[in-house]
C-alpha cells in the first residue's frame, strides 16, 4: 500500500492513477493523517453480477422515490404543541 500527500498526489496525479489501475491501493494523507483510500476500481465485475440478477429475476431495480407507510406512526403522550407550551412555562 503506497501512502501518499495531498499536494505530491496533486503533483503526479497521472503517475499514481496509473499505479492505482494496476492493482495497488493508495493511502492518500494530510498532514501525516489518513483522509481516504484509493483502490482500484471493482466496477465491471460487480456490474456485470447486478445485471445478471436483475435479468434472472433474483433482483428488483426498484428505483425511484420510497413511498412511504401506508399508515401514519401513532404517538402517545401529549402533541408537540402541547409540550412546547409546557415548557414555555
Amino acid at each position: 500500500m503506497i501512502t501518499v500527500g495531498i499536494r505530491q498526489l496533486r503533483d503526479r496525479l497521472s503517475h499514481y492513477l496509473r499505479r492505482v489501475k494496476a492493482g495497488e491501493r493508495l493511502v492518500i494523507t494530510e498532514r501525516g493523517k489518513s483522509v481516504a483510500v484509493l483502490s482500484p476500481s471493482a466496477g465491471n465485475a460487480t456490474d456485470q453480477r447486478v445485471e445478471a440478477m436483475l435479468r434472472e429475476g433474483l433482483a428488483d431495480w426498484g428505483g425511484g422515490k420510497p413511498l412511504g407507510s401506508p399508515r401514519p406512526a401513532r404517538v402517545k403522550g401529549p402533541s408537540v404543541a402541547q409540550a412546547v407550551i409546557e415548557g414555555r412555562r
